[in-house]
């Protein structure tokens, strides 16, 4: 049986430290409590329930958390009502999207090397930077193909 103070307790925490990190607060909190859910999805009002918030800082944190695909959208069978579900392979498919941040990152740096000229000291620094995130890519996808192995 769980303990509901605890699991509240848990939600609040790990959103803490998710905002540490950078994402949204209320976003954080959602995603846990979902992430907390034995069915990992929850409609609107039973997210604003258990957080004891608004139902527009639902909506909100649900449309920020489906533009970073960590949740989506599903109708619940023979109603109106959405649920909102995370995704199977959650960490996997989150991090997949860094992949192609870093990419783009790599991309940018190269180019503003050579715009900044590449033997001035920002051109220098601009191209170890782009350097930098292609060691990352390429040790990231060997991270993500070693995980699926393992799951295998």
């Amino acid at each position: 049986m769980r303990d509901e103070a605890e699991v509240a307790r848990y939600i609040e925490r790990f959103a803490g430290e998710l905002a540490d990190a950078g994402m949204q607060r209320m976003a954080a909190r959602v995603f846990v409590a979902l992430l907390a859910a034995d069915s990992a999805s929850m409609t609107s009002a039973e997210l604003a329930e258990s957080l004891q918030i608004s139902p527009a800082a639902v909506s909100s944190a649900i449309a920020y958390l489906s533009q970073i695909r960590m949740v989506h959208r599903e109708r619940e069978p023979g109603s109106r009502r959405d649920r909102y579900r995370l995704h199977n392979e959650l960490w996997y498919e989150t991090y997949s999207e860094r992949d192609k941040l870093l990419a783009r990152f790599e991309m940018v740096l190269r180019e503003g090397a050579q715009a900044l000229g590449p033997n001035t000291p920002a051109g220098i620094r601009a191209q170890e930077s782009a350097e930098f995130f292609a060691f990352l890519q390429a040790e990231f996808v060997g991270i993500m193909e070693r995980w699926r192995n393992r799951e295998r």
